[in-house]
């Protein structure tokens, strides 16, 4: 005697998983805006404890630091940006400006401290989700040979 016994599953209609995909862009920009909104204005204010570096990155770091203006512009374009993702203001705009820090946050970890490799790799996967969910907007901007706009 053979007894089958069946397990109901809720019918799956595609409202739970599109629901899911829908809100993925937002949460990519709230949490990148979070990490640079936080890390640009710790670098002003110092309220997170730092871990030694190594020689090199310290070298690094010092050499930025010693520019004058070169810390606090990053740091500065870093808090911008986080503003600008959290309050969903000029995102592609924001995505633009912060592209050449990630990748050189992506090149001193790679390089100089390992450990942050991680949250770097993070980082970099989403600006790069959030550059193709915004991919519209950069359109324009990739245009092999741009026009100027006529003069009135």
């Amino acid at each position: 005697m053979n007894t089958h016994v069946t397990i109901d599953r809720p019918a799956l209609d595609g409202r739970a998983p599109r629901a899911v995909v829908r809100h993925l862009p937002a949460t990519a920009r709230i949490l990148l805006g979070v990490v640079f909104f936080v890390f640009g204005l710790n670098g002003f204010l110092h309220f997170l404890p730092q871990p030694a570096p190594p020689e090199r990155a310290l070298a690094f770091v010092g050499a930025l630091m010693g520019t004058g203006y070169m810390f606090p512009l990053i740091k500065g374009t870093e808090t911008v940006v986080g503003a600008l993702l959290l309050s969903n203001r000029l995102v592609p705009l924001a995505l633009t400006l912060i592209a050449p820090i990630i990748v050189n946050i992506v090149a001193f970890h790679a390089a100089l401290e390992p450990s942050g490799l991680p949250l770097a790799i993070f980082v970099l996967a989403l600006e790069l989700f959030l550059a193709w969910a915004y991919r519209d907007a950069f359109r324009p901007m990739l245009a092999v040979q741009a026009k100027p706009r006529a003069g009135r």
